[in-house]
C-alpha cells in the first residue's frame, strides 16, 4: 500500500496520496518501535 501511495502521489500529485504514504510510514515507525521494545522485554526476563 505504501508503494502504491508513493507512485499514485509521484504521478498526480494528489496531496491526499502523500498524506496515506506519510501516515504508513509513522504507522510502520511504530510497529517497528514496539517490536524492539517486546524483545528487550523478553531478553531481560
Amino acid at each position: 500500500m505504501r508503494d502504491f501511495s508513493w507512485k499514485y502521489f509521484a504521478m498526480t500529485g494528489d496531496v491526499g496520496a502523500y498524506l496515506l504514504y506519510r501516515e504508513s510510514a509513522v504507522t510502520r515507525e511504530q510497529d517497528t518501535d514496539e517490536e524492539e521494545s517486546d524483545e528487550h522485554e523478553e531478553a531481560c526476563d
